[in-house]
């Protein structure tokens, strides 16, 4: 007789795979926000609600896993996912003139993360200040500009100037709307949590 005992192995820990389908949600969301989009007559690049999600990513899953997040949705995006702005999917998106915006998005993700918890910790956001809350979406902010005008400058063959007031002045105010849809958005997770 052969005794046959057996065992079982956790390959992933419930809380690895409790964050991989958080960043699988978030991307998601984010793929869902691309299709928001309209045209915006000051600029080559659309109006969408995009950034909303990254703030969205950064805020509620931390540096590591928001980073994670917009990883996993370029990637799904590269593979042909119609998840870009307006439904748009492929590598000619990233590499075309507005590439630079979405590359950015995982640094930015980072940003927010990083500056709202503190660290790479998460901390519960209801104890996070709104000065430090719009910190990291500022600083995210700045990083999708930082890479993405440059990006649409190569592209589009425009004076830096152009690039600059086309990519990026003209969207700050849309860019403060989500920011504070986002303190709303986590003010209002944190008043449901309690």
């Amino acid at each position: 007789m052969v005794n046959a005992t057996s065992s079982t192995v956790d390959l992933v820990g419930d809380e690895t795979a409790l964050n991989v389908a958080r960043a699988a949600l978030l991307a998601a969301l984010l793929g869902a926000f691309a299709y928001v989009s309209f045209p915006y007559p000051l600029s080559p690049a659309p109006v969408t609600l995009q950034v909303l999600g990254v703030f969205l990513a950064g805020l509620f899953l931390g540096p590591l896993w928001g980073g994670a997040s917009m990883v996993l949705y370029l990637l799904a995006g590269a593979l042909g996912a119609p998840i870009f702005s307006g439904g748009g999917a492929g590598l000619g998106v990233l590499l075309g003139p507005t590439g630079g915006y979405l590359f950015s998005y995982p640094l930015a993700a980072i940003a927010v993360g990083a500056i709202a918890h503190g660290g790479i910790e998460l901390r519960p956001l209801a104890d996070r200040s709104v000065p430090r809350l719009v910190a990291g979406m500022a600083a995210a902010t700045v990083v999708i500009y930082g890479v993405g005008v440059p990006f649409m400058w190569w592209n589009l063959d425009m004076t830096l100037r152009t690039a600059v007031i086309t990519g990026a002045v003209v969207f700050v105010p849309a860019e403060a709307a989500k920011m504070a849809a986002a303190i709303g958005i986590v003010r209002s997770d944190a008043i449901h949590a309690e």
